[in-house]
């Protein structure tokens, strides 16, 4: 080796690191000229969803994107599924391109990477928009897209009407892919450019029900057939009670199990469709009561009837009813069937004389004697228990036709008009004395708007089916049995509306009446139509009746009650041809 002189080697040495220093220079100036040149710019051949952007800085790659992407960004959405279409607008979807996002992705911005900078010269790629999605708005207009595509499948069932059973075979359902469908929107937005985009094609699942036709059509030949092929037979203290499958048939139905229909009886209507075929083969309890015989309170006693545990049916008849025609018989255990108001509890009521009696008048009219007619017949044999409660409009029902009743005038509004019912509140009002004389408490009454001078002032109540309704309780310790009858009027008689009370007398009542005030005057009223009835009206005003309760035999005041009734006057009405008529 030859040994150089020190100063050889440091001029070596110099030379060496002349030779290295050189090109890191020069790549260090190339590398500060391509910083500078670059800048924020976008790399050359740059573009997002199609639109060039290429070389521009970021401002002006922004703007140039909301320039070329905004039409299509704002454009409708068409979405296709199930031979369905719909339009969404992007900003009710929750969409919008996020421009600033983008041309970041793109290389927009100032970067000191020297694979930054040799994109800028190499070419830089093709992007899609950014986009900023509101995921709440998104799923709902997915969802409401959804609801007009979507079929709930069509569940395989038999239902049991009119003695007979009714398959419903199962139809397939539509459902759309919601998390897809979502998805699929957002990559195709926004549109490509062109003059129309096509529709965003959304995939629709078929659903599957539950139950098969397999399923169905097996369940008609195992159960539902044979259920309705023959009556059933419950054979009760050795009679037949015959029940077709007309009256048993609500009672049936089939539910899915596990992709099945299995029978379900429902007992309360089983029961409800089996007790009028019982009932005409055995006797049903009837309770005792009291009835006026030649003009005497006599206890009628009750009856027992027969009965059976509807469990025993209920419980076997499923099985029952799937048997062969000779087969479908059930001998069924009987019991007695004892009333729950005993001829014991019958002669407890001490129902033995009249403690109250009341009549009052009317004008002949045929409606009248229809209507109070027809209501004292349904009133009279009532029997109220203590503490029971007596309803006029529960007892007598709807003024109708069907129900023995006719037209005839009313009051309503003031004035008289026709309707189903007239006069029955002359029913009402002479219920309501016999009761006030018999003690009984009031728990309803109503008087009628203005004053009736037939009946007695301050006592009397008004009827209106279902609204306005006439009620007193029994408070006594003593039944009370309900006496009504009408002697009809004539042409030359007026009618007589009669009630008696009969039970054992417990109260002896008195009444009293204050003066009448607070008069008012009467106005005239000019109607039309054939509806109006003339009137010659008459002043209204306030008074006051009190009622004094007494032990009987007792003339000690136990206590006094205070019925208060304000009379409207009562307005002529002048009935109007009608001008056009």
């Amino acid at each position: 080796m030859i040994d150089l002189p020190f100063k050889d080697k440091m001029a070596d040495r110099r030379a060496v690191s002349l030779l290295l220093v050189g090109p890191v220079a020069l790549f260090g100036v190339l590398y500060l000229a391509g910083f500078a040149l670059t800048g924020h710019k976008v790399p050359h051949g740059t573009t997002v969803a199609g639109v060039d952007i290429g070389g521009l800085e970021p401002a002006a790659a922004e703007t140039a994107l909301e320039r070329e992407l905004g039409p299509r960004a704002e454009a409708p959405i068409v979405l296709s599924a199930g031979g369905k279409r719909a339009r969404i607008r992007p900003d009710s979807a929750g969409l919008a391109i996020d421009y600033e996002e983008s041309v970041a992705q793109a290389g927009g911005g100032r970067s000191w990477s020297p694979a930054r900078i040799w994109d800028y010269f190499a070419g830089g790629d093709d992007f899609d928009a950014v986009v900023k999605v509101d995921e709440d708005k998104l799923d709902a207009a997915v969802g409401k897209f959804a609801d007009k595509v979507e079929k709930r499948p069509v569940e395989g069932r038999i239902t049991f009407r009119d003695g007979a059973a009714h398959p419903r075979f199962p139809k397939v359902g539509k459902q759309l892919d919601l998390e897809a469908a979502a998805s699929d929107v957002v990559d195709s937005y926004p549109a490509p450019a062109g003059d129309s985009a096509e529709p965003v094609s959304l995939e629709v699942d078929d659903v599957e029900p539950d139950v098969t036709d397999k399923e169905v059509r097996a369940a008609m030949e195992d159960f539902a057939n044979p259920a309705m092929s023959a009556p059933v037979v419950l054979v009760l203290d050795g009679k037949d009670a015959v029940v077709r499958p007309e009256a048993y048939a609500p009672a049936l139905s089939m539910r899915e199990n596990h992709g099945s229909l299995v029978p379900h009886l429902d007992k309360k209507k089983l029961v409800a469709a089996i007790d009028p075929a019982v009932d005409a083969v055995s006797p049903t309890p009837e309770p005792a009561t009291v009835r006026l015989v030649d003009n005497k309170p006599t206890v009628v006693p009750g009856k027992d009837g027969i009965t059976f545990d509807h469990k025993e049916v209920t419980r076997r008849f499923l099985s029952l009813v799937v048997q062969p025609d000779d087969k479908r018989t059930l001998d069924v255990k009987t019991v007695v069937d004892h009333p729950d108001f005993t001829t014991e509890d019958a002669r407890k009521l001490q129902i033995r004389e009249p403690v109250s009696s009341f009549t009052t008048y009317f004008p002949d009219a045929e409606y009248r004697n229809i209507n109070q007619g027809r209501a004292a017949e349904l009133v009279n044999g009532t029997v109220l228990r203590p503490g029971q409660t007596f309803s006029l409009n529960d007892t007598v029902g709807e003024r109708t036709a069907r129900n023995g009743f006719t037209k005839g005038f009313m009051i309503s509004d003031g004035v008289y008009k026709e309707d189903y019912g007239g006069g029955v509140s002359q029913v009402a009002t002479t219920l309501f004395n016999g009761a006030f004389f018999a003690g009984l408490q009031d728990v309803e009454h109503k008087p009628h708007s203005f004053y009736i001078d037939r009946y007695p002032v301050g006592r009397e109540a008004t009827v209106a089916w279902p609204t306005v309704d006439l009620k007193f309780k029994n408070t006594t310790p003593y039944g009370v049995l309900i006496q009504a009858w009408v002697v009809p009027s004539t042409s030359s008689s007026y009618g007589e509306m009669h009630v008696r009370m009969w039970s054992t007398k417990y109260w002896d009542i008195t009444a009293g009446v204050s003066r009448r005030y607070d008069i008012t005057k009467e106005k005239t009223r000019h109607l039309r139509g054939r509806d109006c009835v003339p009137h010659e009206g008459y002043g209204g005003f306030d008074i006051n009746v009190y009622r004094y309760f007494r032990r009987h035999g007792s003339s000690e005041l136990v206590r006094k009650e205070t019925m208060h009734t304000t009379y409207l006057p009562s307005d002529t009405v002048v009935c109007e041809n009608d001008r056009n008529g």
